[in-house]
């Protein structure tokens, strides 16, 4: 436990009102006080930009549980201050879920203030930045496929769909897939972004239509697995299609948070339907998956996957992420440095 001096009072970053003048997100400068209770105060050197800050940036769904609040579900940042024995100054940590950014003061700020039972130590295999390349998206595709192979879906098992393959948990599932030895095919709205998705490790592109719209209880099956997180009529007929004792892996819901589905493929084929929460997941299993990730993914990926912004670039990103202009993963350089 221990303490560093001459913090700042004050400091830059997204903060999201709702008040008589409507609801709003601006960058701004914010005063510490607004922080929330936390053992551990951290110095935030990149956050991320997903698809729930987006939603919580425009205001499209309420994800914003008390005004005001910095979004930002992730971070990664230097320790400043801390009444933790598990952290000291200068640690560098990472956070990713555990409400923040919807009722917790999040990273899209230059300082945040968190619980040290929602941290982790920054890999060494990473840099902060690439630490953030990866964020929720790619700790949730790593919990994706950890449950593909915990229900003994193997490379030699068949193809593996993977759909919503242009956003971050996407793009990550096809690369940690691909380097475990999988065949992926990937389903997208933007074919013109095959060649992207084939460069990640993709052997075949679709489009989504082959998928988004009502479907039979049981289709041809082909899919040894399914990474989805689209959800509605996409998630529906991939499990209608996954092979006898395949496993569907649903993280998402950006086409929609219905299921019209039948029980044909789960009593018929005995396929099982994982869900995955990223949100509140045990620390154990946050270590596990961060600890797969610096063994399988190599300093190439990270150039592939991922474009940089600044604090002032986040409000207008998040409108286009929403809008699906976006592929693979944002990083916000919260210090501008």
């Amino acid at each position: 436990m221990n303490t560093a001096t001459n913090i700042e009072t004050t400091f830059k970053g997204i903060l999201i009102n709702k008040d008589e003048q409507g609801y709003r997100a601006e960058l701004q400068d914010i005063n510490e006080n607004v922080l929330p209770e936390g053992d551990v105060t951290i110095k935030v050197l990149y956050s991320t930009l997903n698809y729930k800050d987006g939603l919580a940036i425009t205001g499209k769904s309420p994800v914003v549980r008390h005004f005001p609040l910095v979004p930002g579900i992730d971070l990664v940042g230097v320790v400043e201050h801390s009444d933790s024995a598990d952290f000291n100054v200068g640690d560098l940590v990472i956070n990713n879920g555990f409400g923040v950014g919807e009722k917790h003061s999040g990273g899209l700020a230059q300082k945040a203030r968190m619980k040290s039972e929602w941290l982790i130590p920054l890999p060494t295999a990473f840099t902060p930045k690439q630490a953030m390349i990866i964020g929720t998206a790619g700790y949730t595709a790593m919990l994706c496929v950890m449950a593909l192979q915990k229900n003994g879906v193997t490379p030699n098992k068949g193809e593996i769909l993977v759909t919503g393959a242009n956003g971050g948990v996407g793009s990550f599932a096809i690369t940690i897939l691909s380097k475990l030895g999988y065949t992926v095919v990937a389903s997208t709205g933007r074919l013109d972004e095959s060649p992207y998705l084939k460069a990640l490790g993709a052997s075949e592109v679709i489009h989504r239509d082959t998928l988004s719209s009502p479907g039979k209880p049981l289709a041809k099956e082909r899919w040894a697995g399914v990474i989805d997180s689209v959800g509605s009529h996409t998630l529906a007929n991939a499990c209608a299609s996954t092979k006898y004792g395949g496993t569907v892996a649903a993280c998402g819901l950006a086409q929609g948070m219905d299921f019209p589905a039948s029980v044909a493929p789960f009593i018929l084929r005995g396929i099982t339907l994982a869900g995955i929460d990223s949100v509140m997941r045990p620390i154990e299993d946050r270590k596990e998956a961060w600890q797969r990730l610096s063994d399988i993914l190599e300093p190439s990926v990270f150039d592939d996957i991922a474009q940089e912004i600044n604090l002032e670039q986040v409000v207008e990103a998040a409108t286009k992420l929403l809008d699906g202009e976006i592929r693979g993963r944002v990083v916000v350089n919260v210090q501008g440095e």
